[in-house]
């Protein structure tokens, strides 16, 4: 009966310095609906790509031969328009993700008792926010560059290393889910013609993973 008692008090103590030193309040629900939301993104880019190379073709192919530069023009302008679409997919699907994740780690938090902003919570967004910060910025410079084939590689490296960074703050889950986008991102770096795939299996696919582990693991 002691040994029970005693054993009692220690997972107590355990649950009141985990409660003290990690953000044990991330939505399992809210990765799940990030990576839906991913994946839907990601196919309305897929239809936008398709329907903008296949009017291209069919438009400069026309214009080509009597109107080179007409043609290589319209390339350009076509595809300056195709990036601008893409980018505002993108800040879509992260405003609806970061919206979902606020909402309803408020809401994991009030049923854990825990302070949705607190210490710990700043600790994590201040390591999230370094890094991914950092990604914005050089994402920023490669759209200006045009080095459009490796924007989905930096976005996955980025994301993956503020996860890793703040995994420290949080569950461990959230270390190996930084992991494995470091590892996809790193792929699609040697494979930058498959850059909207990576994505949809980074952001999407892995998210959809994560949460559902996490919801099964923590939430329930």
């Amino acid at each position: 009966m002691e040994e029970t008692e005693l054993q009692n008090e220690l997972a107590s103590i355990r649950s009141i310095m985990e409660r003290s030193s990690k953000f044990i309040s991330l939505s399992g629900l809210s990765g799940i609906l990030a990576g839906i939301y991913a994946l839907i993104g990601a196919g309305v880019a897929y239809k936008i790509i398709h329907d903008a190379i296949a009017s291209a073709d069919v438009f400069i192919n026309d214009i080509r031969p009597s109107h080179p530069d007409v043609a290589a023009r319209v390339f350009y302008d076509g595809e300056i328009v195709l990036v601008r679409e893409l980018f505002i997919i993108a800040l879509v699907v992260l405003i609806a993700s970061i919206t979902t994740a606020i909402i309803l780690s408020n809401r994991q938090a009030k049923k854990k008792g825990q302070s949705m902003w607190g210490a710990v919570s700043r600790q994590l967004l201040f390591h999230m926010a370094v890094p991914l910060i950092t990604g914005g910025i050089l994402i920023g410079i490669l759209l200006l560059r045009g080095h459009y084939g490796i924007i989905s590689a930096a976005s996955l490296i980025f994301y993956g290393l503020a996860l890793f960074g703040a995994s420290s703050f949080t569950f461990a889950d959230v270390k190996y889910l930084g992991i494995c986008e470091i590892i996809l991102g790193l792929i699609a770096a040697c494979l930058p013609g498959h850059g909207l795939l990576f994505w949809a299996l980074g952001f999407g696919v892995l998210h959809i993973v994560y949460g559902a582990r996490i919801y099964l693991k923590y939430d329930r």
